[in-house]
């Protein structure tokens, strides 16, 4: 029974760090996004060429998706997570399979989620606001 209760930990264990990574991703993608926007968005008004904001809106875009692909997994693994914790101890099979977790249209759910579409957005608005200054 201890040891059952053990690989169970264990399995959450796993699980939460494949969570932690996930989220850990996302910010690290929303800090180069705010890097790279802001220094093409600084090379714009220095040189007043418009081609930096448009690389600078291609670089949100991607990163927007990326982001959002991060986000959906991150969600799959903790609805894993909810599965496994509700498990009896004895039925731990330390799967770290999210698929049956995924949610029909979670990428594009989490890439038009509140969170993400108003940090984005705001870099979209940022940059249209400077475009409005050149």
């Amino acid at each position: 029974m201890q040891n059952d209760m053990e690989a169970k930990l264990k399995h959450l264990e796993f699980i939460q760090g494949t969570i932690n990574r996930m989220s850990n991703n996302s910010f690290l993608l929303k800090g180069w996004a705010v890097a790279i926007v802001g220094g093409l968005l600084a090379l714009t008004f220095r040189e007043m060429d418009g081609n930096y904001i448009g690389v600078a809106f291609a670089v949100v875009f991607f990163f927007w998706l990326l982001d959002s692909y991060y986000l959906s997994h991150e969600r799959s693994f903790i609805r894993l997570y909810n599965h496994v914790r509700k498990l009896e101890a004895t039925v731990t099979d330390f799967s770290m399979d999210p698929k049956p977790f995924r949610v029909a249209g979670g990428w594009w759910r989490c890439a038009f989620s509140t969170t993400i579409l108003l940090f984005y957005g705001g870099l979209v608005a940022a940059g249209l606001l400077i475009t409005n200054f050149l």
